[in-house]
């Protein structure tokens, strides 16, 4: 049988008008002749509200009765879309996580998916045309329920398509795909039509809200073909897939940037064998994420070690290495919440040079100064004053043409 998977965001959800706009998006394939697998979130505001409601009734809410909470969003949503299915005459039932069941680990809150019980399921599309199962969460092996984190649902909707092997995964939003950078502050940005597992998990990870980072990991492993799309329009969205020799003609594919970001100076640190797993394996240990990293040239056996880490940890960072000032032996500990990453990302960087400096000549005749730099095959990094970044965004985003879609000559 042809199976589509379809996911809908909160936004897509959130009262009656917005769930039979959906409605009409479900019964395309149906009508077609696909059984379909329709994956929901709560309702836009009902998970914080939710969590909202366990902290006014704990100060430290247990994380697994938060995470039991926090689900009946998702039941929710799906037990009132059925009813509208059904009302169409729609064979079609809701199936929530540990019903699927979708079997996680026991990390409450930010679950991971150990396994999916496919049979289970294409036993239920036999039985049933259109099943509505709820985002964002599953069960241990206790048949505890969990829940996926945040942006959980697509997560839920690629291992889904994955698990039963689906023609394809829709993930629809309120925005019509996947663009080369945030349309919001760069009225040039243009929509991809098509996009690399590997650019997409960059932007992903530089906090391009589009696609959860998990969701495309899932993808890229089990080559799900991913098509994002807008809840509110008809049009094609971007297909995120693996890359082509068309993908790879095109230099630079995209623009991301992070304002969440803060950098952390260790001043005059003992440069010895083993210091930096001194600074940073602790660090680990609080699954602080330490991403661009760079140490000063020695003088008199003395370094500054830099990093960045998410602002959010900048008071548990600050708090670990405090206590390790001894033992590191470091004379100072600066840092700087004023900071920003911008990111020039695509696949045809690891064939093609010259980016990194074209980069950097364009962000020096707008007098933006670089503060640190990072690079992977297909990304280059730089970490700049937050007060540049739609300047910069525009900039680098004019430099290398991506308004125009241009392909390498």
């Amino acid at each position: 049988m042809n199976i589509v998977v379809q996911k809908f965001g909160g936004t897509s959800v959130r009262n009656l008008e917005c769930q039979r706009q959906v409605m009409q998006k479900v019964l395309r394939p149906y009508r077609e002749g696909n059984k379909v697998i329709v994956v929901l979130s709560a309702m836009s505001g009902e998970t914080n509200r939710l969590l909202s409601m366990a902290k006014e009734w704990s100060e430290n809410p247990d994380p697994a009765e938060a995470d039991s909470l926090v689900s009946t969003g998702e039941q929710v949503s799906c037990a009132l879309f059925a009813m509208l299915l059904k009302q169409q005459g729609v064979k079609c039932r809701s199936v929530l996580g540990f019903q699927a069941p979708v079997k996680t680990n026991k990390a409450y809150g930010k679950a991971r998916i150990v396994d999916i019980d496919a049979e289970k399921l294409k036993a239920m599309l036999h039985e049933y045309d259109v099943l509505v199962v709820a985002g964002f969460q599953g069960c241990d092996e206790d048949m505890r329920i969990t829940t996926l984190g945040r942006g959980g649902s697509d997560t839920s909707a690629v291992a889904l398509a994955a698990a039963i092997n689906a023609d394809v995964c829709e993930i629809y939003t309120d925005v019509p795909g996947v663009f080369t950078t945030d349309p919001n502050m760069c009225k040039d940005a243009r929509k991809m039509d098509m996009i690399a597992y590997d650019e997409m998990l960059e932007m992903a990870s530089m906090g391009a809200k589009v696609l959860q980072i998990r969701s495309v990991e899932f993808a890229k492993k089990y080559n799900v073909t991913v098509h994002v799309r807008s809840t509110f329009s008809d049009e094609p969205g971007t297909i995120v897939t693996q890359e082509d020799e068309m993908m790879e003609s095109v230099l630079v594919s995209g623009i991301a940037y992070d304002k969440d970001q803060a950098q952390i100076t260790l001043v005059h640190v003992k440069d010895n064998p083993g210091v930096s797993a001194q600074i940073f394996s602790p660090l680990a240990e609080m699954n602080i994420l330490v991403d661009m990293i760079v140490q000063s040239p020695s003088k008199d056996g003395l370094t500054d070690m830099t990093f960045t880490v998410p602002r959010a940890d900048v008071d548990e960072t600050i708090r670990i290495l405090s206590k390790l000032q001894y033992e590191i032996g470091y004379e100072e500990l600066t840092h700087n919440l004023n900071v920003s990453k911008i990111s020039i990302i695509g696949v045809g960087m690891r064939n093609h040079s010259g980016v990194a400096s074209r980069a950097f000549q364009a962000l020096a005749d707008e007098n933006v100064n670089i503060l640190m730099i990072s690079t992977s095959e297909i990304k280059v990094t730089c970490l700049i004053d937050d007060k540049y970044t739609e300047l910069a965004v525009r900039t680098l985003h004019k430099a290398f043409s991506l308004e125009e879609g241009k392909h390498i000559e």
